[in-house]
């Protein structure tokens, strides 16, 4: 935008400083001319009360030079042709002369190198001596080259003062629409403290305010939304206790143990629901290889139950993702319950995570009999065989909020595999094209 008013500023500016440039020049060049015209039109006119005195020559030499013309021999004085001939040198042509005794009034005429002034002057007795005077081209033109480089210095100026203006004008209003371009980009990226100082022009102060309103309707909004899911985690409490007491009297049998631990594990997810609601709206993290251990602990409990082979590759090390933990547990939880779901007993799964350059990759894969079509499966959400179900959505969902995806392939293990990859640091989140 900057660049585009400087030059339309320097465009505008430049066609107005021509508009009346040119004109200017031919004026000084006339100036220049006439003024030059008008001083030989005085010296001439200085030989003329001379001339009416006397016609001697020695007289008419000692009167043309005491002027400046005369002085540089550009001056001459043409007599009668019975009083004495020419005085001084001459460069004018006989047609001029005769045309200039026969108009008597001054004109002028080229000659070589420049022009000459031809002033006639009566005589007694019907007489016309004609005076002339030599004007070099340079003598036209003095002052004019000076002039016109003064008239283009201006021109400049005002063309680049104009372009600096503008640019000026342009930084203004570029500057607020940046400001409220970030301030878009650091709400989406969830800073809800985000506000801005309406700035610049009254288009863009209305849109600053907009914003601001936009944000705070926003923060209140996700506030309540909080609030609702806390109240809502509280209202758990009550059958997960009552769940608890009887879990503790189903006895010391494996399935019993099973179910306590699964009460155990649901009520730290309500209070970590509850925890993560009542925190300010931030961008939350975790340790990726942290939370796949501690999944993979409580499912393999369930997979030794059914001869499954389960592995974790990849998470030696911390791998921290921008994902809640709680919400990548419920993933993980998710998928692979759904291995357990449709996949016989005795089918072998591995999980395995990928840490490169600002990307994590977590991939399930199952030996299972994998997924028909999995574009269809990734377009639903939901498959009609395999490993997948409600877990690919909630995958996807989550991916999708940090500027992430959730794909399926061939596993090694010759079922399915889905993938879920996450940026180190979110993004904005990506579109989701329609089928």
């Amino acid at each position: 935008m900057r660049r585009s008013l400087a030059l339309v500023s320097a465009a505008v500016t430049s066609m107005v400083a021509l508009a009346f440039l040119i004109p200017l020049a031919l004026m000084v060049k006339e100036i220049a001319r006439d003024r030059a015209l008008n001083d030989a039109e005085r010296q001439a006119g200085s030989l003329a009360p001379a001339l009416a005195i006397t016609t001697d020559r020695t007289a008419l030499q000692r009167a043309v030079a005491s002027t400046q013309a005369g002085a540089a021999g550009r001056m001459a004085v043409h007599l009668p042709p019975r009083a004495g001939g020419t005085v001084g040198t001459s460069r004018a042509r006989l047609a001029d002369l005769a045309t200039a005794t026969e108009r008597g009034r001054s004109f002028s005429a080229p000659a070589a190198g420049g022009y000459v002034l031809l002033q006639p002057v009566a005589l007694d007795q019907d007489r016309t001596a004609i005076v002339e005077v030599y004007l070099p081209r340079q003598d036209l033109a003095r002052g004019v080259q000076a002039a016109w480089i003064t008239l283009t210095v201006v021109a400049g100026v005002l063309v680049a003062g104009s372009v600096v203006v503008a640019d000026r004008l342009g930084a203004r209003v570029v500057g607020s629409a940046r400001t409220l371009a970030r301030a878009a980009t650091a709400l989406g990226g969830g800073d809800l403290r985000t506000r801005i100082d309406p700035q610049g022009p009254p288009e863009l102060r209305d849109a600053g305010h907009a914003f601001n309103t936009m944000a705070d309707r926003v923060e209140q909004l996700l506030a309540a939304e909080r609030e609702l899911i806390a109240d809502l985690s509280h209202r758990l409490r009550t059958p997960l206790t009552a769940m608890r007491l009887n879990a503790a009297a189903l006895g010391p049998e494996p399935a019993a143990e099973q179910t306590r631990l699964a009460v155990a594990r649901l009520e730290e997810e309500v209070d970590q629901i509850i925890r993560s609601a009542r925190k300010p709206m931030e961008t939350a993290r975790c340790d990726a290889a942290e939370v796949l251990r501690d999944r993979m602990a409580f499912w393999s409990a369930l997979a030794e139950d059914q001869e499954r082979d389960c592995d974790l590759i990849g998470a030696d090390g911390p791998v921290a993702v921008p994902v809640p933990r709680a919400e990548l547990s419920a993933v993980l939880d998710s998928l692979l319950g759904n291995v357990f779901r449709h996949t016989p007993e005795g089918t072998a799964f591995a999980v395995t995570l990928h840490a490169g350059a600002g990307l994590v990759g977590i991939l399930v894969a199952d030996a299972g009999p994998g997924i028909a079509d999995p574009e269809a499966a990734l377009r639903r959400g939901a498959s009609g065989g395999g490993s997948t179900g409600l877990g690919l959505d909630i995958a996807r969902r989550m991916a999708e909020a940090v500027g992430g995806d959730v794909r399926i392939d061939r596993s090694a293990l010759g079922g399915a595999q889905v993938q879920i990859w996450l940026p180190t640091t979110p993004k904005r989140p990506r579109r989701r094209r329609r089928p």
